[in-house]
Parts: structure tokens; C-alpha cells; sequence
């Protein structure tokens, strides 16, 4: 789940990304995207077993993200269904798209 909150006080949307309880069997989710230059920013997995995770994103773009998932000593990357969009990607799969429009 993917919500966007437009900042009055600046050009910042912040998004928060949600993956529900169950949804995913991890050790550890992380955020990569344009946005963070494809560094990974961890989730925080709540009690409820919900990752989550705020960034503030600067309005007025179109980003491409994905989740990097750890479990077991394996990596995985994943996109979000609620993603704005897909697009392919130089490793033969897709990103999702985010907008902050």
C-alpha cells in the first residue's frame, strides 16, 4: 500500500509504503529507488507484522522504486501492486513508478 501526503509548508510529498502483515515472509525489507540514488532504506516491521516506512519525495516527479526483501540469506526484489505504474528496467524485469504530482 502506497500513501501520498502533500506538504503545504513545502515541495515535499512524503509516501509512506506498507506492506501488510503476512503479506511477505522477511528478515529484513528495504526501499530502493531514484529517489534515495537506489540506496536502500530499511522498513520497520511493527508489532502488528506490518513493514513500514516514511520518505519525504520532492513533488512534481516521476520516480522508479522497488523493495529489496532478505530471508534466509536470499535477496529478492519485489514491487509494490499499488504501484502508479511499471516500467522495464536494465535487468530484464520492471520498478514500479511512483508520482508526486
Amino acid at each position: 500500500m502506497i500513501k501520498k501526503q502533500r506538504l503545504k509548508s513545502r515541495p515535499v510529498c512524503k509516501v509512506t509504503f506498507e506492506i501488510p502483515a503476512g503479506e511477505v515472509e522477511a528478515d529484513e525489507v528495504e526501499l530502493m529507488g531514484d529517489f534515495t540514488d537506489w540506496d536502500p532504506v530499511p522498513f520497520k516491521q511493527l508489532k502488528s507484522g506490518k513493514w513500514k516506512v516514511q520518505q519525504d519525495v520532492e513533488q512534481g516527479g516521476r520516480y522508479e522504486f522497488r523493495y529489496r526483501i532478505k530471508r534466509d540469506g536470499e535477496v529478492i526484489y519485489d514491487n509494490d501492486p499499488d504501484a502508479d505504474g511499471f516500467v522495464p528496467n536494465e535487468f530484464g524485469t520492471e520498478n514500479g513508478v511512483l508520482e508526486c504530482k
